[in-house]
């Protein structure tokens, strides 16, 4: 199945880290008018500006990552660390779609892809802070994905883990015998997934193909969850 998304203009923030330069580049080859920003969306305004900035948006792609402080029990975990994670995933998420809401509100056509973390699906140990983030990120897009439906947007997540990017798993951590193991121990596909795998899933949720998925939280973790 080859997805076109020709004529539509989509936003991609955060474009140079976790899932954005394999995002921004599935997007393009697919047809979409690529928006493609990097700036800190953690300063105040910053997410309203980005979205007058870009103009008419047909997708909004919030690829959000942050520190997960891996390794830090909850009673180690400092406040800064554990507002950090929500200030970095949670509130330019709702940020975000408060600003591009009410023009797709208007056209009553729109689409908003989250990648998230499979964290939200299953509990790790010592990573609280990072955790409750993603299901934070989780339980907005549920709760939004049903209050605009009706109107003709259509709000869902990717709750991703074990896929390569270099800010999770970079090269010199994959070819650990440590890391290696864990792989084969915990994801029952034994692989990580391919970025264009992952943006294979974003490219369907962006697509008239996905319009009766409607707030769903979408495991992509090689069975990690399952």
């Amino acid at each position: 199945m080859t997805i076109r998304l020709d004529g539509l203009r989509a936003l991609i923030m955060q474009a140079d880290d976790f899932m954005g330069p394999a995002a921004a580049e599935g997007f393009r080859r697919a047809g979409a008018d690529v928006v493609a920003d990097a700036r800190d969306l953690t300063e105040p305004g910053s997410c309203k500006a980005l979205v007058a900035e870009a103009g008419r948006l047909d997708i909004l792609v919030a690829n959000l990552a942050g520190p997960n402080f891996s390794g830090t029990p909850a009673t180690d975990l400092t406040d800064d660390q554990w507002a950090t994670c929500f200030e970095t995933m949670v509130h330019p998420l709702h940020r975000l779609c408060r600003a591009v809401l009410p023009q797709m509100l208007e056209r009553g056509r729109g689409k908003i892809i989250v990648f998230g973390s499979a964290t939200a699906l299953k509990g790790v140990r010592n990573v609280s802070a990072y955790s409750a983030a993603r299901s934070a990120q989780a339980g907005y897009v549920r709760a939004l994905g049903v209050e605009v439906a009706r109107a003709g947007v259509n709000v869902n997540l990717i709750a991703q883990n074990w896929v390569e990017n270099p800010a999770y798993y970079p090269p010199e951590l994959q070819t650990t015998e440590k890391f290696q193991k864990a792989l084969k121990a915990q994801v029952p596909i034994g692989r990580l997934a391919k970025p264009k795998e992952d943006v294979a899933l974003a490219l369907f949720l962006a697509s008239d193909q996905s319009d009766f998925l409607v707030g769903q939280i979408l495991p992509f973790d090689g069975g990690w969850t399952a």
